[in-house]
């Protein structure tokens, strides 16, 4: 399985399905959510909703509406919107992330910073958690990860944490 770093928006990574760093709820209000909402539509959000409440440390799939994406996986950092996080609540939402992604045969993941925003996990944090959660889970269909971030520190602190 190979880890990508790339800097840029996650609606134009190359791959099969995305990550909403998602609240229990299944709300999409700011940050990641929002982009994802306000460009594939309000019927992902609608679909996430109807499937909520989702447990941090589980994930659902939804449809992607008008992305070119396969599906959004969301994976609650948060039970409730715009909550405080914790490094372990991150650690629980890759994994569930990735456990859903291989159920469902998908070949390549895409991440953004996870709890990084409202969250406010610090990114070097986030960074070190997603990298070691990323490398210890035993892939069989997936091949590749890609990290991608608009934030210029985010993309440096995984950098980091893929060499560490």
């Amino acid at each position: 399985m190979r880890i990508e770093v790339l800097k840029g928006s996650i609606l134009e990574a190359d791959a099969d399905v995305i990550v909403n760093p998602a609240n229990s709820r299944g709300l999409m209000g700011g940050g990641v959510a929002g982009v994802i909402k306000k460009f594939g539509g309000r019927e992902i959000e609608e679909e996430a909703v109807s499937k909520a409440p989702i447990p941090v440390g589980s994930a659902v799939l939804t449809g992607a509406g008008r992305l070119k994406f396969k599906g959004v996986i969301h994976a609650p950092t948060m039970e409730e919107p715009a909550m405080r996080t914790s490094e372990e609540k991150v650690r629980k939402s890759v994994r569930a992330a990735m456990e859903l992604a291989e159920k469902e045969g998908f070949s390549s993941i895409a991440f953004p910073g996870m709890g990084t925003g409202v969250g406010r996990v610090p990114q070097s944090v986030s960074a070190r958690a997603m990298v070691e959660e990323i490398k210890s889970f035993k892939a069989g269909k997936i091949e590749r990860v890609i990290l991608v971030d608009i934030d210029e520190d985010m993309v440096k602190e995984w950098e980091k944490a893929l060499k560490e």
